[in-house]
């Protein structure tokens, strides 16, 4: 079917991916991004994840603020007014983001977990480049229109 399932305690099967969307690491280690983007997204700062790492030699991941919570945090924090872009490039929004970033991993292995991001200042809404209408990645999409910063976080 291309779907990836496992089963839980009680011996029910989960389908929890797909098999096209396995990334394979440039090492061949066959990871979910769908788990870590879970994990990722669980944490109120991060309203979408796409996580990289096909072909690559580590996971990195594209995130992008929660248009909700991100300008409550700027309150918080006495960052009045601020964009969406502009709190990408907060250094105390970063901080906040590599904290949640460093707790996310913790339920990876070592392969799994995710070595560099990009912080997006711009919303990903249905039905764009990014999502589908019924949220989904589009992964080509995020891909071509974001390989610079994707380029960026394997340079070096």
């Amino acid at each position: 079917s291309g779907d990836i399932g496992e089963f839980d305690a009680d011996g029910y099967l989960k389908i929890v991916d797909r098999k096209k969307e396995l990334i394979i690491t440039a090492g061949g280690k066959n990871i979910s991004p769908a788990n870590l983007e879970a994990a990722l997204k669980a944490f109120p700062l991060i309203g979408q994840a796409a996580v990289i790492g096909d072909g690559r030699p580590f996971v990195s991941a594209l995130l992008v603020l929660d248009a909700d919570m991100a300008p409550a945090w700027a309150t918080q924090h006495g960052v009045e007014g601020a964009s969406l872009a502009e709190l990408a490039e907060h250094a105390d929004m970063r901080a906040e983001i590599e904290r949640s970033v460093a707790e996310a991993n913790k339920r990876f292995n070592n392969v799994e977990q995710v070595k560099k991001f990009a912080l997006l200042g711009e919303e990903w809404l249905p039905d764009s480049e990014e999502l589908t209408p019924t949220m989904k990645l589009k992964r080509r999409g995020i891909h071509a229109k974001y390989a610079d910063e994707i380029e960026a976080m394997y340079a070096q």
